[in-house]
């Protein structure tokens, strides 16, 4: 018996049928990409979701932004408030995969994937996203850092769509994410950090730092944090920060690096990605995306 496929053009009709059994597709590049690895076979049943238009576009909020589930990755790098309030997810966003998957892959499937490498992940956690999903008897938030409980899962219910990630603004702050690059593009992420700071004069005042690929799900170190909080920011604070959110790190051996190869890399990403954040907060020019400009940095 042959699958069954539809693409509505309404939540509601996307809802149903998300409720019946199928398998919700964006972008579909992960999917795509999976199937073809064999790593997981193509489900029968499927609801494309494209052609919703509920579900895509950025809007400026009172308070910050709504960014809808099927806003492409290009999308979110290219936005003029994004990049200038939210730098972080403009690194990150502009950098996942090669251009064509920056164009089709979506801000929701990245989420629903739940990948440890996600670039967006971490920017997202540490401006304290909520996830809104919604099913045929409605619609919840979820914040981010409790949306992942593993890698591949999420806290998202099979009868359930991401329909929007909404963020709060963060006044004054210097952002951004670092990846660990040794090729330009379909690079994955083997150490991503993330680091949005707030300054009293010369002085940080509050400090997020969150890790991607070196632990189970991507998360933040609190013990990073608190050590850069107090401190002027500068080389010295960057390096004790990259080392305490080492050692905090969890890493795997697999194909792409060993367990003490990433150990090794977290300090100097987190390092390069606090003193980015520092240099924006401070009002410097850091171009976007800043692994390209930070990448080497001492």
């Amino acid at each position: 018996m042959g699958g069954r496929f539809t693409s509505p053009t309404a939540l509601a009709d996307a809802l149903a049928a998300t409720a019946a059994g199928h398998r919700p597709v964006a972008g579909g590049t992960d999917l795509v990409v999976g199937t073809r690895q064999g790593k997981w076979s193509l489900p029968e049943d499927l609801v494309a979701l494209d052609r919703i238009e509920e579900l895509r576009g950025i809007e400026e909020t009172s308070g910050g932004l709504r960014i809808g589930a099927t806003t492409s990755h290009a999308d979110l790098a290219g936005h003029p408030a994004i990049r200038k309030r939210w730098t972080a997810i403009a690194d990150a966003a502009s950098i996942v995969g090669s251009p064509a998957t920056r164009h089709i892959g979506t801000l929701g499937g990245n989420l629903a994937n739940a990948s440890p490498a996600a670039e967006t992940s971490g920017p997202l956690l540490c401006f304290d996203a909520q996830v809104e999903v919604r099913s045929t008897a409605g619609s919840r938030r979820i914040a981010l850092a409790d949306l992942f409980n593993g890698p591949g899962r999420t806290t998202v219910r099979s009868d359930e769509l991401i329909v929007a990630v909404e963020l709060s603004e963060l006044a004054g702050v210097g952002s951004s994410y670092v990846r660990l690059e040794f090729r330009r593009q379909m690079e994955i992420a083997v150490v991503g950090a993330t680091a949005v700071v707030s300054l009293d004069g010369a002085i940080v005042i509050d400090a997020r730092i969150a890790i991607t690929a070196l632990a189970p799900t991507v998360r933040r170190v609190a013990v990073a944090e608190f050590a850069l909080v107090g401190t002027d920011g500068g080389p010295d604070a960057a390096a004790e920060a990259g080392r305490l959110a080492a050692e905090a790190a969890t890493p795997i051996s697999d194909v792409r690096a060993s367990l003490e190869y990433r150990r090794a890399m977290a300090a100097v990403v987190v390092r390069r990605a606090v003193t980015g954040a520092i240099a924006r907060a401070r009002g410097e020019t850091i171009p976007i995306p800043a692994s390209a400009s930070l990448f080497g940095a001492r």
